[in-house]
């Protein structure tokens, strides 16, 4: 389990190594994605709080980087922040997630990023539940959700 001083460690001295790597020109990711997917993964934008689409869903399944479809979180760690932001308290795996220190607007925060193709996705606080003590606060936009099949019996 990862905590907030492994997050810390990571954006001063190297994230982990991803699994594989996707690289696309800008040109190839704006005719991926949609003008707010492109602005908020691709130019490190912010959906306003609580407009995000997956902001109030909590099905099953894996929330996957709206860029190169990793798996990013899962529905079992999302919880219910009050921010107005998808929160959850780990990635699928510690090598999903990059990070990097954000001093914008002022203020020390990381910044979270698929560690697959480099989509921005939000930003991480240690103000979550126990027992990580992690808030991954991520934009609806970076994300799509890959819902668990059902089976009927």
């Amino acid at each position: 389990m990862l905590t907030w001083k492994d997050v810390i460690n990571f954006s001063v001295n190297g994230n982990p190594i991803p699994d594989r790597r996707v690289e696309k020109t800008e040109a190839e990711w704006k005719a991926q994605l949609t003008p707010e997917q492109f602005r908020i993964a691709r130019l490190k934008g912010t959906e306003a709080p609580h407009s995000g689409a997956l902001c109030s869903i909590y099905d099953e399944g894996k929330y996957n980087c709206i860029c190169c479809d990793t798996p990013l979180f899962d529905s079992t760690i999302k919880f219910s922040s009050g921010t107005g932001w998808p929160s959850f308290t780990q990635p699928i795996k510690d090598n999903a997630i990059k990070y990097e220190r954000d001093t914008s607007y002022g203020m020390v925060r990381v910044e979270v990023m698929c560690n697959t193709c480099d989509a921005h996705l939000g930003h991480v606080f240690p103000d979550g539940p126990e027992p990580s003590g992690l808030r991954y606060c991520i934009n609806s936009e970076s994300m799509q959700l890959e819902k668990e099949a059902t089976h009927d019996n």
